[in-house]
């Protein structure tokens, strides 16, 4: 694993060695999570997936409510009940627990799901935009993903406003996607 890993940096030094001769080599490195973030598509794919998942989310805060509300009334008249009485409201309170577990469960599993399916087309847009930079500006080499990166050679800024300036809020062209 070692002997790969000197391999690899090896070969990249060699590879930037020969560009650094090269006067015109030029490098650019983007912050992906910063798109993601603050990019106009990203920030609008955001306040869609709220706007998908209001609904469910209002349901189980209501499901919460009312599993509180039938718990406290069996701690403050449990006792006054008879005990087929308490036994239905016990019942029915573990009917809605179980219920709202696994609403829960299924609104997150959605709910990443959705966000994976939308991150997925921004990137595809965020990549597009890069690649549109990259073209007009001649860079040799985009990296998308840094330990470091010199505030020079970041083109983060750059992304986000071609993003911006793209008309199509937020959605991947039908005829490239396919």
């Amino acid at each position: 694993m070692m002997k790969t890993m000197i391999n690899v940096v090896m070969l990249a030094y060699l590879l930037f060695a020969g560009f650094a001769h090269s006067a015109d080599f030029k490098v650019g490195v983007v912050d992906t999570e910063r798109v993601l973030r603050e990019a106009v598509p990203a920030m609008n794919a955001e306040k869609k997936i709220e706007r998908e998942f209001s609904g469910r989310d209002e349901e189980i805060k209501n499901m919460i409510k009312q599993a509180k509300e039938l718990q406290a009334l069996l701690e403050k008249e449990g006792a006054a009940m008879s005990d087929a009485e308490h036994r239905n409201k016990e019942r029915e309170l573990t009917a809605l627990n179980v219920d709202l577990q696994r609403m829960q469960r299924e609104f997150r599993e959605d709910l990443n799901l959705r966000k994976n399916e939308e991150l997925a087309a921004v990137l595809e847009l965020a990549n597009k935009a890069i690649q549109t930079i990259a073209d007009t500006e001649k860079f040799d080499l985009i990296l998308q993903e840094a330990v470091y990166r010199n505030p020079k050679i970041d083109i983060t800024d750059k992304v986000i406003k071609q993003l911006a300036a793209d008309k199509t809020d937020g959605k991947p062209d039908s005829k490239e996607s396919k």
